[in-house]
């Protein structure tokens, strides 16, 4: 058997594409296309490499799933039974974490909306975080946590170097001195962390060295105010898991270590919040072609509705019915919105025979697609999670109606 895209549970066996044990053939047996697939055992293997590379480096490494890559209940189910942290940024995604049995110390909340209503049930619930953007966010933090007479602890989300980053707050000595009263003044509130992210699909050192040199800048601003940092945040960013290997992650992790010890940079944890390296390469559609032209332009039965150029994945397209076929002929893809734009890829390499009802693989699509999507009017897709031989439906559209979730619905 040979990988596909870099993937040990996508695997060509003869003329079949094997997801995990179960052939792509068999499960369109079971349903119309388009349908996603995720890999369950994909996912606990992208977590263990991740987790285990970082805490071959630092001894007192922590990480949390970003919920807003992939919020599907059975996935973060996966994430939780690994022992994985959550990171949320709103009252939908804090709910689902506490119902699937997220221990509060293991999360961490915070973006730069912070309702009222996410900030009391964060408190209440004893989270271990929540990540600031705003100064003026710490008053009400402070309010709500006098009003349960607890301490909450802090994250700063630090802006970032990336250019026109507006996300987060800055050294600048005028912010220092208004986070040094905001402290002096709200007893009901600790700052632990300071947080950088830096962009999304990081694939060079450069990325992350500028992410942690922007950490270690503004921890020793601090310093030198006299305030105490105890933990540090890499954020995200992390491709996905087919794109960075863990033997390149490792250098990575290495090579941050290495910075923090030049630095004499003294913490008590270091966290990181992957969200696509998680569940990224464990995602699939599975379309077919509905068109082609003479100009080998196909169109496949999704679109940027549901496969958004906005999530920015490492899309991969394969001819599921000639998988054995060389991909090495110029083509572009199409979706099915009724506009111009909605152009999935250009020139890309596939193979030669276009058939109208051959069946196509996309991978790399289980981060942020369903989350960015935009719920155009088209029937939303089966959702199967196959785990070994196990195939079990996860969303079918006439039980569950939307894979969205709210405060008091999941689905």
């Amino acid at each position: 058997m040979k990988n596909i895209a870099g993937n040990a549970y996508l695997n060509k066996f003869d003329d079949q594409i094997l997801a995990d044990s179960v052939s792509i053939r068999e499960v369109l047996k079971i349903s119309d296309t388009p349908f996603m697939i995720f890999l369950e055992n994909r996912i606990r293997e992208n977590i263990r490499n991740f987790c285990n590379t970082f805490k071959s480096i630092f001894s007192n490494f922590e990480s949390y799933y970003s919920f807003k890559a992939n919020y599907l209940p059975e996935i973060c189910r996966i994430i939780q039974s690994e022992g994985i942290g959550a990171e949320l940024v709103g009252l939908p995604e804090l709910n689902l974490a506490l119902s699937l049995g997220f221990p509060s110390d293991k999360i961490i909340v915070g973006g730069p909306y912070l309702p009222d209503n996410l900030i009391d049930k964060s408190i209440n619930k004893d989270v271990r975080e929540i990540i600031v953007y705003n100064l003026n966010d710490l008053n009400r933090i402070n309010e709500f946590a006098r009003k349960y007479d607890k301490v909450q602890n802090i994250c700063l989300r630090i802006k970032s170097t990336k250019f026109a980053s507006k996300l987060g707050i800055s050294s600048s000595l005028t912010k220092i001195n208004i986070l040094k009263d905001l402290l002096k003044k709200n007893k009901n509130i600790k700052l632990k962390t300071i947080l950088s992210h830096y962009s999304t699909q990081m694939n060079n050192f450069e990325q992350y060295s500028e992410n942690i040199m922007n950490i270690i800048h503004f921890y020793e601003v601090l310093q030198k105010h006299n305030i105490d940092i105890e933990n540090i945040n890499l954020g995200g960013g992390f491709p996905e898991a087919s794109i960075m290997h863990k033997e390149r992650l490792k250098i990575i992790a290495q090579n941050i270590k290495s910075i923090l010890e030049q630095h004499d940079i003294n913490y008590k944890k270091v966290y990181a919040e992957p969200g696509r390296y998680f569940v990224g390469d464990s995602g699939l559609f599975i379309t077919h072609i509905l068109k082609k032209t003479s100009e080998r332009w196909i169109y496949i039965n999704i679109g940027n509705h549901i496969c958004p150029k906005f999530a920015r994945c490492s899309l991969r397209f394969y001819n599921g019915s000639r998988i054995n076929d060389p991909h090495k002929f110029k083509t572009s893809i199409a979706g099915i919105i009724p506009t111009d734009q909605d152009v999935l890829v250009k020139d890309y390499f596939f193979t030669k025979e276009l058939k109208e009802g051959d069946f196509v693989m996309v991978t790399n699509v289980g981060a942020y697609c369903l989350t960015f999507s935009n719920r155009f009017p088209y029937s939303l897709p089966n959702i199967f999670l196959i785990k070994g031989e196990n195939i079990q439906k996860i969303f079918d559209q006439e039980i569950q109606g939307d894979f969205f979730i709210n405060s008091s619905k999941i689905y």
